[in-house]
């Protein structure tokens, strides 16, 4: 029987396979993503209703695009008391942790009279994209809304496809999660065709500052190519983990959580790095065992197959280096002293510490955001939080004694550069004749 998942060695050739992804896509659903975006700018509403009715099976009219109050209000009874309790409880901890990440206006003084700073302000609109069809992503809405309303966005629109199952509607726990987080509008219109409403503005949509919300090659496809006329937050990729164990850790916990990522997609990725051979082939049975009884076990088999090892490094000190150049999504450091080697990680989405810290709370109710940076650019970005909503102005203002102190200086530079207007601004302000 083959096993579920390989193991190598960290000097196998095909590691550096392994460690290396590139956000990539095919030439024809680029070329289709343009059409599509074009088309909306052109037409319209027009053109997404007819993508709507060609890409989700819904036929729509520009008056229907909206999801109405009634609607919302009519979702809360298809939703079962557990699930709000659960949902509330997250909301309260997401939203305690993003309050921590708030930036403050500042202004500085020096003695020459200068005063320096920046003023923090929020974003007018943001546009959140949550995934949808039959699945429910209740989770995806409380990660995007909840920072953009910490931040003070005033208009926060989330737009998610419709589904022939629900009557042309949403999943009622995503449109439950969204009035609990404060959405302002809600439009039934997905794929690249609804991020091509909140950069281009329709009729029915209008047109946002940016957009964030992980989704489908094509939805990520589209957020590429409007970027410049809108924010967005990141090229969201497959998921992926890495884990890192040493004889402390127990087997089934470690096949639980690469398990945990492989479900999601068959191109998700679910690396182990540990220098115990003994634990990598218990881990490697427990995979054999657990693996089957999941009702997603062809996808996760895909992607243990695909972009699934376990990693015979030659100790931890290893294991952490093969980690940084990998720069996961998810970070699970199941060993005994996790707090020591969190000081040797450099490049990760987000760190789990311990054995009792799984991933999957990360990605509902611990309060990190869950939307990360995936494909190795966790080398120079970051989660999603507050700041992806706000901006920075800076501000600088002189007295004419302080100006005429380091005029020459200015002056100097300007035209160093060849810039004789912006010497002569100076000038004027110094009292000095211009030339």
């Amino acid at each position: 029987m083959t096993p579920a998942i390989r193991i190598i060695n960290a000097r196998d050739p095909e590691l550096a396979h392994l460690l290396t992804r590139q956000f990539s896509f095919r030439e024809e659903e680029a070329a289709l993503v343009g059409e599509i975006l074009s088309a909306v700018r052109r037409e319209g509403d027009r053109a997404l209703c007819m993508y709507t009715a060609r890409f989700d099976g819904v036929e729509l009219s520009p008056e229907k695009l909206k999801i109405e109050t009634t609607e919302q209000e009519a979702a809360y009874h298809q939703v079962d008391g557990g699930f709000l309790e659960a949902l509330r409880i997250a909301g309260d901890n997401i939203t305690a942790f993003h309050r921590k990440q708030l930036l403050n206006s500042w202004l500085d003084l020096n003695e020459a009279g200068v005063i320096c700073g920046q003023i923090i302000r929020p974003l007018a609109r943001a546009g959140v994209y949550v995934p949808g069809g039959r699945a429910a992503y209740p989770s995806s809405v409380l990660m995007n809304v909840i920072p953009a309303r910490v931040a003070g966005v005033a208009e926060i629109v989330m737009v998610t496809p419709p589904c022939k199952e629900y009557d042309g509607g949403i999943n009622p726990y995503t449109l439950v999660a969204a009035v609990e987080t404060g959405v302002t509008e809600i439009y039934r219109v997905g794929g690249a065709q609804a991020i091509a409403a909140l950069a281009y503005g329709t009729p029915s949509i209008k047109a946002v500052d940016k957009i964030t919300g992980p989704g489908n090659i094509y939805v990520t496809l589209a957020k590429q190519q409007v970027y410049g006329q809108v924010g967005i937050d990141m090229l969201a990729g497959p998921s992926e983990v890495a884990v890192v164990a040493d004889g402390s850790a127990a087997p089934a916990y470690i096949a639980a959580d690469l398990l945990s990522q492989a479900e999601h997609d068959p191109l998700s990725a679910a690396l182990l790095f540990t220098p115990e051979e003994i634990l990598a082939h218990r881990v490697q049975s427990e995979l054999a065992r657990q693996l089957p009884l999941l009702p997603r076990k062809e996808i996760a088999a895909r992607a243990l197959a695909g972009q699934g090892a376990i990693v015979i490094t030659a100790d931890l000190e290893e294991a952490v280096e093969l980690v940084n150049r990998y720069a996961p999504e998810h970070l699970e450091l199941l060993v005994a002293d996790p707090f020591f080697w969190l000081t040797r990680v450099k490049n990760a989405g987000a760190v789990f510490l311990g054995h009792y810290s799984p991933e999957p709370a990360g990605d509902y109710l611990a309060g990190p955001n869950h939307i990360l940076p995936t494909g190795g650019t966790a080398r120079f970005s970051s989660p999603l939080g507050v700041d992806a909503f706000l901006k920075k102005s800076s501000v600088i203002s002189y007295s004419r004694q302080a100006l005429e102190q380091v005029g020459e200086h200015i002056i100097k530079l300007a035209r160093l550069e060849g810039l004789d207007a912006h010497a002569k601004a100076v000038e004027l302000r110094m009292g000095e004749v211009v030339k």
